[in-house]
């Protein structure tokens, strides 16, 4: 398996040029506001999101300055989710790093991800890019609702798997299918957007998937459970499957320790257990593969390419990688 920075080689200058795009659209004149936009862009992660856009872009077409545009657009979004979701969760780290409400409080740390919300407006607006706008702000809505559903489902500890789908395709796989489709849409490539898009969804539903996998251990290490997804009573695909296909008497200790027990390191462990054994993680292997098989069956209509390669790539990356 190639590893991240392979796999951006394709599009590894745009990929930098695109580092000043970013900071540029983050600039203010408040003092405070850049001292903390500063901190975030230090600490950024691997690009993920605008390597897609990017990819997408180049597969389609030639890479412009209204993919520049776009790849801001979702990377301001991606931030913005991320500060106001260490609010939520009372998260006080990011990557091994202090989160910004850990360090400037709450207010701010929301403040600041709603400027990034209204700069995606703006540069959208400036740039008469009410295209590129109009798929980032179908991703907002669905990412929020999203989180809304999970939520409202997490406290009845009643999901159907389709129902599962439906909050991840919201709440994950909107980004990344917002990702691929404004890469196709910034290249004039409307005839290719929805493809695209389904494309992009399909990956980030994978994504979602590998990661409730993780929550049950390590890849080469299933069996030492991390169990935060039990302790917050997030109902994932291992744990949907073996509530649904499961004896009657496993489906009600399950349930009793996820509602009366979460906190419980010993029975966190025993639920776990008891989702490996029957076939929560084997099930959910399949649903992922199947997925990443379908992502890449999407991208067979396309010439080859180094993009082309490079997001069959991406999508196997994204199943088989170790965190």
């Amino acid at each position: 398996m190639r590893s991240v920075e392979e796999i951006m080689n394709p599009v590894k200058s745009e990929l930098n040029e695109f580092e000043s795009h970013f900071e540029d659209a983050l600039k203010s004149n408040v003092p405070l506001l850049d001292k903390v936009t500063h901190y975030i862009v230090k600490r950024k992660g691997k690009q993920m999101r605008p390597l897609f856009v990017f990819l997408s872009a180049k597969m389609l077409g030639e890479i412009n300055e209204k993919t520049y545009s776009a790849a801001s657009l979702v990377e301001l979004l991606h931030t913005a989710t991320l500060v106001h979701d260490d609010v939520v969760d009372d998260a006080n780290e990011r990557r091994g790093f202090f989160s910004v409400n850990a360090l400037w409080k709450n207010k701010i740390a929301v403040l600041v991800g709603d400027y990034m919300l209204s700069k995606i407006l703006l540069l959208s607006l400036e740039n008469d890019n009410t295209d590129l706008l109009s798929v980032v702000a179908r991703s907002v809505k669905e990412m929020s609702e999203g989180e809304l559903l999970q939520i409202e489902k997490s406290r009845t500890l009643d999901i159907t798997e389709k129902e599962y789908f439906d909050v991840i395709r919201k709440k994950t796989a909107s980004l990344i299918s917002t990702c691929c489709e404004a890469g196709a849409i910034s290249v004039n490539s409307t005839e290719e957007r929805e493809n695209m898009k389904m494309f992009g969804e399909k990956v980030g539903l994978a994504f979602q998937i590998k990661d409730d996998i993780f929550d049950y251990g390590s890849p080469n290490n299933i069996g030492k459970p991390t169990g935060i997804d039990i302790r917050e009573q997030k109902l994932t695909l291992p744990l949907i499957y073996v509530l649904r296909n499961s004896p009657p008497k496993i489906q009600k200790e399950l349930k009793r320790i996820i509602k009366n027990r979460n906190e419980e390191s010993k029975m966190i462990k025993r639920a776990t257990d008891l989702v490996i054994e029957h076939g929560g993680i084997n099930y959910a292997f399949e649903r992922m593969n199947e997925l990443a098989e379908e992502a890449k069956k999407l991208l067979s209509k396309y010439n080859e390419s180094e993009a082309k390669r490079a997001l069959v790539d991406l999508v196997n990356y994204t199943i088989n990688r170790e965190k």
